[in-house]
């Protein structure tokens, strides 16, 4: 039976009319999805509904993060916190990064028991990291240590010089924005930079000295920068014993009376909000596993290795 045009026109209104609510009923029930997964990851993290081991991760380069500042801090102000565990996998970072981090670390100790627990990495300025904690636990195979700084710069003069382009410049005086990449770094720049580099470096082998208690110059190759496995820095005093997760908590209820039966809980940053989509999408990540949200750490892994700046404490193996 053929319809007249009006009723097909008012059948595709009505099936439009169909179809916007059915998108608007999918919205509404992804949104109340996420509202109640964040809001619950919210309470469990920051307000906490019962007494936990709070767990923080330390990942990827380490930076002048203030968003990690903060989360420790947090931390140290729930009452539901009865102790921490850092897991730490890094190869580490800006050496201000390192130290703030160590700073934000050592106030949470004095607060709560805080142990680190180190994974494949924990190299350079998350070893910093690791120092602040009140015990140290390595995997046999955990590399570690790396003590020392660097600071790294390109010089392009002969790629300069075969594009065909010159570099002109005015400044206030000849230390003024050296080393560069336009120029050879002459003898004064160097000396200055090796100047901060070594003063840097004696401020970390110091730091180890004093948190481990031990003469860095004892250390094999320490004060050369080397690394060791985990089973070396026990060897070494670098770490204090081979263990994972179940070993902290143990160590936890026998040397600092934490109750037993405790559940880990991960405490994360607060996510910056980027508009109820991007919220949305994030919410849903986080719920089902999907990999929105490995892909933004990768990426914020990315960005933060390319604007890294300054003094570095950071290992990485030669790849030449």
């Amino acid at each position: 039976m053929a319809l007249d045009p009006e009723s097909v026109i008012e059948r595709r209104r009505l099936r439009r009319r169909i179809a916007a609510w059915r998108i608007a009923a999918v919205a509404f029930g992804l949104l109340l999805i996420g509202t109640l997964f964040l809001g619950d990851q919210e309470m469990t993290s920051s307000a906490g509904i019962l007494p936990h081991v709070a767990r923080v991760t330390v990942s990827g380069v380490i930076t002048d993060d203030r968003k990690m500042q903060e989360l420790i801090e947090r931390v140290g102000q729930s009452d539901q916190v009865k102790a921490v565990i850092l897991d730490i996998n890094s190869p580490g970072g800006t050496t201000t990064g390192g130290e703030a981090l160590y700073d934000s670390v050592r106030r949470l100790a004095e607060k709560k028991p805080v142990v680190a627990v180190c994974g494949t990495l924990a190299t350079s300025a998350a070893y910093i990291v690791a120092l602040a904690t009140d015990r140290i636990f390595v995997y046999g195979n955990t590399i570690t240590g790396s003590v020392g700084v660097i600071f790294q710069w390109a010089e392009v003069t002969e790629l300069l010089q075969t594009l065909g382009i010159k570099v002109e410049e005015v400044k206030s005086g000849p230390l003024k924005a050296v080393p560069s990449p336009f120029q050879p770094a002459d003898e004064r720049a160097r000396e200055l930079t090796e100047e901060m580099v070594q003063e840097a470096k004696t401020w970390f082998v110091d730091l180890v000295g004093k948190r481990r208690d031990i003469q860095p110059s004892s250390v094999p190759g320490l004060t050369e920068g080397r690394i060791y496995s985990g089973r070396q820095a026990v060897e070494f005093k670098l770490a204090d014993q081979i263990g994972d997760e179940e070993t902290a908590m143990s160590w936890l209820r026998t040397e600092r009376d934490v109750p037993a039966g405790l559940k880990i809980v991960e405490w994360k940053p607060k996510a910056e909000s980027s508009g109820l989509f991007g919220w949305l999408i994030h919410s849903m990540a986080d719920a089902f596993g999907l990999s929105s949200g490995t892909i933004a750490g990768l990426i914020g892994q990315a960005a933060s290795t390319l604007k890294l700046d300054g003094l570095v404490s950071v290992w990485h193996p030669n790849s030449g």
